[in-house]
């Protein structure tokens, strides 16, 4: 199972890429988590100790192996590199696993427009497709900005795209965008997830102003979600409601996906 997740920034895609890794992790399952933002923070959503988190780098950064694999040092243009670079020992090498999850932290790279080709950007469309094609049982891809990284080469192996909102019309408003440039690479299998829900009226917003899309579920609002960061602690331990909530998502995501 495949499962990207997306959505404005602050709306809770972090929150909910932790929950749900955690939750088939507990379930037994093998689970990759991957962070696409450039300020990467899945892994204290995640409560990876300090330790474990400090030997965490993202891909984009390293700059030494990205010159290895491509040919040319990055932040340069023009000139020779590989496109294509070696990226199937990265997910070992570089990542750490706390509580039988697996993290990785890819980065992300200023693409500069849409013609934009560097060594930074080719090392990790390289590193994201290789991910898509990996046997994982559970791959969550908590992403930084809409679908840029996703290709009609590599749409049909996504299972899932989740787009995170907060019951607002503009978020709502970027859900409607999102989906638009999923559906024109191809990928349909869409689901809504309502964050900072306080009440049943602000659920039924989302439900009658949703983009066409069916709602997976809700997380509440709740002060715990601040709470967990200050102690250094995962959401997923400190408000057991959050955590049911995903798990229940989790539990639909499976019986719509093996169908």
């Amino acid at each position: 199972m495949k499962i990207a997740i997306s959505g404005k920034g602050g709306v809770g895609k972090t929150t909910l890429s932790a929950l749900l890794a955690q939750v088939y992790a507990d379930a037994g399952r093998d689970v990759l988590a991957v962070d696409g933002d450039p300020s990467p923070c899945l892994a204290g959503a995640l409560g990876f100790p300090d330790q474990v988190q400090g030997k965490l780098s993202p891909i984009a950064e390293m700059d030494a192996l990205i010159e290895e694999r491509t040919g040319a040092k990055p932040g340069t243009s023009g000139g020779f590199f590989t496109i294509n670079p070696r990226v199937d020992d990265i997910p070992e090498r570089f990542s750490a696993t706390h509580r039988r999850v697996r993290l990785l932290e890819m980065g992300s790279v200023d693409l500069g427009g849409a013609g934009c080709i560097c060594p930074e950007s080719a090392m990790l469309k390289t590193l994201f497709t290789h991910l898509l094609f990996r046997d994982d049982e559970v791959l969550i891809l908590d992403m930084y900005a809409g679908v840029e990284h996703l290709g009609r080469a590599t749409v049909d192996f996504v299972d899932a795209m989740i787009i995170v909102v907060e019951p607002t019309r503009r978020s709502l408003g970027t859900a409607k965008q999102i989906k638009k440039l999923a559906n024109d690479i191809g990928l349909e299998r869409l689901w809504l997830v309502g964050n900072k829900v306080r009440n049943q009226e602000e659920k039924e917003f989302l439900l009658a102003e949703s983009p066409g899309l069916p709602l997976l579920g809700t997380l509440a609002a709740d002060f715990g979600v601040q709470e967990a960061d200050r102690l250094g602690i995962p959401v997923y331990d400190h408000v057991p409601t959050l955590r049911d909530a995903a798990q229940k998502m989790a539990k639909t995501l499976d019986e719509n996906i093996a169908e």
